[in-house]
């Protein structure tokens, strides 16, 4: 069964612009992880500031595999380098977990 894992940032107004420009930077960096099953970036179109970064994953153990990877570390280092000199983008973030239902199939 697969599992779903959303990443709910909030931006400041103005600010995802940049946001998406920093996930266009490392795009395809996840993609090789064993277990990961697709990727969706999504822009906020209701005046909200929270954009979510959608992930489907095998099982949570390839997830915490991949969170625990040199990989993400890189990724999330900071978007201004080795040195994380860019500032922030988001003002919070929060992590939250799905499992994906398997419905029979309609008749």
């Amino acid at each position: 069964m697969s599992v779903v894992r959303v990443n709910a940032i909030t931006v400041p107004e103005g600010a995802g612009d940049e946001l998406a420009a920093r996930f266009a930077a490392r795009a395809g960096a996840v993609d090789d992880a064993d277990g990961f099953e697709g990727f969706e970036l999504l822009r906020p179109s209701d005046g909200r500031r929270t954009w979510l970064v959608v992930t489907r994953w095998r099982d949570p153990a390839a997830f915490e595999a991949w969170v625990a990877s040199p990989a993400f570390a890189h990724g999330h280092r900071g978007a201004g380098g080795a040195e994380g000199d860019a500032p922030p983008v988001a003002v919070s973030s929060e992590l939250w977990s799905y499992d994906v239902v398997d419905l029979p199939p309609r008749p």
